[in-house]
């Protein structure tokens, strides 16, 4: 150790020890390089499966927030058309949400959140952005029933919008069907005439869309043509309508007790 100290004597046996030595130095440190290698991987692993599930999560997350802003879209489009609507009828409208939907075919009817207190008499018309609904049927104070023109209770006078031709646009139970009455079969109507409301009958202003024809047929035998049109409303779709006040004098409801008691 003393002549290696100081005269560096022992220099090339400590590179040759060195140089036989660094095989077993490789081959002692192998499993450790390799057992780190695999903690490694494995915790990269579980990094990568954890960082995939909140990368999932997220984008569940913006998907359900796009389809919730998708629905505020549509139903801001919906409210825009609707206002847009109002704003061209000379008459006083308001909006009114549908609470509920029957649209059983022996029943077709809706409730709106508007009643007695907000003016809703019965026999109003009930109208959407695109054409004519229905009209009331039972106001209560604070929520209304209506009937769906597809009611098949339910007869509203129409016009031809290219020939004047009048007609009875009756309900058959379907909300996306109604029918022509009394059509002889000389008369001029075709597929993909519109018809509009003709005023008759005082329930309904005049000129306001109400369905377009589908089809046309003159069965042999039969007095009069089979008409069916499909009405421009949605009725199974719309999710808010308009109140139409029209000029007509409403029908007085008899007097009946508020829940407080009073008339």
């Amino acid at each position: 150790m003393a002549l290696d100290h100081r005269f560096y004597q022992l220099q090339t046996l400590r590179s040759v020890l060195a140089t036989v030595a660094y095989p077993l130095q490789l081959a002692v440190d192998a499993p450790i390089r390799v057992g780190s290698r695999i903690l490694d991987s494995f915790s990269r692993h579980e990094q990568l499966v954890l960082e995939n599930r909140l990368l999932r999560s997220d984008l569940m997350e913006l998907r359900a927030r796009q389809l919730r802003f998708d629905a505020l879209q549509a139903e801001n489009d919906r409210l825009r058309a609707l206002l847009h609507t109002s704003a061209q009828a000379t008459e006083r409208v308001e909006i009114a949400k549908l609470l509920a939907v029957d649209l059983d075919p022996f029943r077709q009817q809706i409730v709106i959140n508007k009643g007695r207190l907000d003016g809703v008499y019965a026999g109003q018309p009930l109208i959407n952005a695109d054409g004519v609904i229905g009209q009331i049927l039972t106001p209560n104070w604070t929520s209304s029933t209506a009937l769906l023109i597809s009611d098949p209770g339910h007869a509203l006078p129409v016009i031809v919008a290219r020939t004047g031709l009048r007609a009875l646009a009756v309900g058959s139970g379907n909300p996306r069907r109604l029918n022509l009455r009394h059509v002889p079969p000389q008369e001029d109507i075709e597929e993909g005439d519109l018809l509009l409301t003709s005023g008759l009958g005082g329930r309904f202003p005049p000129d306001y869309p109400v369905a377009r024809i589908v089809s046309v047929e003159h069965l042999p035998g039969q007095p009069f043509l089979v008409i069916a049109a499909e009405p421009l409303a949605a009725l199974d779709r719309s999710r808010e309508a308009l109140l139409l006040w029209t000029d007509a004098p409403a029908p007085q409801p008899e007097a009946e007790e508020r829940p407080d008691g009073r008339e």
